[in-house]
């Protein structure tokens, strides 16, 4: 019933499913599922929710706050595999969804609760129970500090399908992650974002990540990413502000790994001839949008230099390229696909590394796709190695 979610799975929840869904505290596992439960239930199936971490009482207040409330699904709050099992025999569910796997203890098992063993033997009862009713089962999972499922690596093998939910706290867009799927792709990504009345999909991304100005503006640069086969447009912004104080300058990034932006900018003053040494540089992402993708380098290098000479070029202008130490720019994976994706958004022009494309392929939309060899070959026909001012004509 949800569609980025049954985008994940490969088609939605098939009868004795047991799906793993992890994620940091707080980043709204437990909101998605509760929406989940409900829209399974609305479909006429019984629907059964366990919270561990709650009371059922909070659980069916938050539903109220999100009209995640139907007449199918039941909410219980229990801590005891047994009396899970219990609840599960008398309310005879399609599905189940259990938050979460650490908080539910099973006697028969040694050590203490949410303990590698106990938690072994909670999630095989689970998965056996699944498979003999064939009932659909989601199990929440918490990560640790350094982003693993909390628990034994058993636990990822016992289950059919693990998602990872992923997100900023600070920002409302999240992303559900296949990392395993018996049953569909392990590299499909999902889209949501945070409400004031719960979860909702986006079913197209992009916009979430870039910004639309009347005017083009000086360091701004929109690139294309893939988040698993999935083609997202994200802005990059740069600025580089004179220094007037003793000292070292200062880098800082947000959205982007630092390494590379230093790299970048490192190759913008040898190889581009760019005067960095004496600005503090910036670089962010729009919308709270990461970007780990290599071919984003292009787009850092062309908002930092915009930004630099303050000069700006149409803002129906992408580029895709991973920038190498000598200046030159590597081939993007998956070329073809993110061209599509910003030619159905109505950009205008593409720059890209040259012997990249596919001559043969064809493209909706008016998008010309221009190649070039280096960085300072894209610097020079976007006009950006010499200095101007915000507002000359677009070029």
């Amino acid at each position: 019933g949800i569609g980025e979610l049954d985008r994940v799975l490969g088609g939605g929840l098939v009868p004795g499913v047991v799906v793993l869904l992890a994620g940091e505290p707080g980043v709204g596992k437990s909101t998605l599922l509760l929406e989940v439960a409900a829209q399974w239930a609305r479909g006429g199936n019984r629907t059964l929710y366990i919270t561990g971490e709650e009371s059922a009482s909070q659980v069916r207040l938050r539903a109220e706050r999100t009209g995640a409330l139907a007449d199918e699904l039941y909410l219980a709050a229990e801590n005891d595999l047994g009396t899970v099992l219990g609840h599960i025999e008398q309310t005879a569910p399609t599905l189940m969804v259990l938050d979460s796997i650490q908080t539910v203890g099973a006697s028969q098992a040694d050590g203490i609760m949410g303990g590698s063993a106990q938690v072994r033997e909670v999630t095989a009862a689970l998965v056996r129970v699944a498979k003999t009713r064939g009932m659909a089962v989601v199990i929440v999972g918490h990560v640790t500090k350094d982003g693993a499922i909390a628990g034994p690596r058993t636990l990822e093998h016992l289950v059919d399908v693990v998602l990872n939910f992923e997100g900023d706290r600070h920002s409302g867009f999240r992303m559900v992650r296949a990392v395993k799927n018996r049953y569909g792709p392990s590299d499909e990504v999902g889209c949501f974002e945070m409400a004031e009345h719960g979860i909702v999909e986006v079913p197209d991304p992009s916009g979430l990540f870039t910004t639309r100005h009347d005017e083009p503006v000086p360091g701004t640069c929109v690139t294309v990413t893939m988040e698993g086969r999935r083609p997202l447009l994200a802005e990059v912004q740069g600025l580089a502000a004179a220094v007037r104080r003793e000292g070292p300058v200062r880098r800082v990034t947000n959205g982007v790994e630092f390494s590379r932006v230093s790299m970048v900018l490192a190759v913008l003053q040898s190889k581009a001839r760019l005067r960095l040494f004496d600005r503090d540089v910036y670089v962010s992402t729009v919308g709270g949008a990461r970007i780990t993708d290599p071919s984003a380098d292009l787009a850092v290098a062309i908002a930092v230099a915009s930004a630099l000479v303050d000069r700006n070029f149409p803002h129906k202008v992408l580029a895709l390229g991973e920038v190498g130490l000598a200046g030159d720019l590597r081939r993007v994976p998956g070329l073809e696909r993110r061209l599509v994706e910003a030619a159905r958004l109505g950009f205008e022009l593409a720059v890209v590394p040259a012997g990249s494309r596919d001559r043969g392929a064809r493209l909706p939309g008016r998008l010309e796709v221009v190649e070039v060899s280096s960085v300072a070959q894209a610097l020079g026909m976007l006009d950006l190695r010499r200095p101007g001012r915000a507002g000359d004509d677009e070029r």
